[in-house]
């Protein structure tokens, strides 16, 4: 199998691009698409560093996010004195 557009391929998809547009419409159709292009390429640039810097941020700090618990126990409280038995209740 070939190229999709090689030779005569490419020869006919150009004249059905110019019967449907017109030579007229051709320049800025070609300066739309490369804007486009353009902007698109600037956004996933843009989505790459937000995504780098958030890995690098998550990274570098240990602690986790705000509102999030923390699972660390706590090591009992020495026992200076012994515990003292409940009093009975006598409020009947």
């Amino acid at each position: 199998m070939g190229n999709l557009f090689a030779g005569p391929h490419l020869w006919i998809l150009l004249i059905v691009i110019l019967l449907l547009f017109g030579a007229a419409k051709l320049p800025a159709l070609a300066k739309s698409m490369g804007q486009s292009a353009r902007i698109f390429k600037g956004e996933m640039k843009a989505m790459k560093s937000d995504d780098a810097d958030a890995a690098a941020s998550t990274d570098s700090t240990a602690s986790p996010a705000p509102g999030v618990a923390q699972n660390v126990a706590q090591p009992p409280a020495p026992a200076s004195e012994p515990a003292k038995p409940a009093a009975p209740d006598t409020t009947s």
